[in-house]
């Protein structure tokens, strides 16, 4: 049999360092065709990055690609049992509280995938492992919000727009609340 070339592990606070700058390569690498020079600077500045509480909460992964010698982080994301919708630590302005799975949904949160490993599968074999927990933790739908680059991935995994809308940032930078049912776990 043979093995496994990516795996997912749940990412610790010694990971945020390196989740940094692999976030910012991946938003310019990816996000470059959909987004000005401006509206990129202003997102890549002010929203994506590291949220530390999803590591704490034990929601946010890595994904591996297993080489030679050790494995090389070629996506990550995860998901969010609290209110903040998206975006990283510098993003926060308002305490969190916690989803009521019965009501809320769970937020995906935070994907990003290696320019060099888009379109592989492994953002969707991340969503299902995030799926799968949050229906685990009693949830039974998620949303997200989705940069315009995600919209086709998300719309493929049976998420529906809810609303399409713009970041107050420095420059508006234009993106998709999507929402989906989860079956139950």
């Amino acid at each position: 049999m043979l093995e496994p070339l990516f795996t997912i592990r749940q990412a610790v606070p010694a990971d945020i360092i390196a989740l940094e700058r692999f976030i910012e390569q991946s938003a310019r690498g990816l996000n470059g065709d959909f987004y000005t020079p401006a509206q990129l600077d202003a997102v890549t500045r002010e929203v994506f990055g590291v949220d530390s509480q999803l590591i704490a909460d034990g929601t946010f992964f890595l994904v591996e690609h297993l080489v030679e010698h050790g494995a090389e982080l070629v996506a990550c994301g995860g998901w969010g049992k609290r209110s903040t919708g998206c975006g990283g630590d510098k993003h926060k302005s308002a305490p969190e509280r916690l989803l009521d799975p019965a009501r809320e949904a769970a937020k995906i949160r935070a994907f990003f995938v290696a320019p060099s490993m888009a379109r592989r599968g492994i953002a969707s074999m991340l969503l299902a492992h995030c799926e799968r927990q949050a229906a685990a933790a009693g949830f039974s739908a998620v949303e997200l919000v989705a940069t315009m680059p995600g919209v086709p991935l998300y719309r493929s995994r049976g998420f529906a727009l809810v609303e399409h809308y713009h970041l107050p940032l420095a420059v508006p930078v234009p993106v998709a609340l999507m929402r989906r049912a989860l079956a139950p776990s």
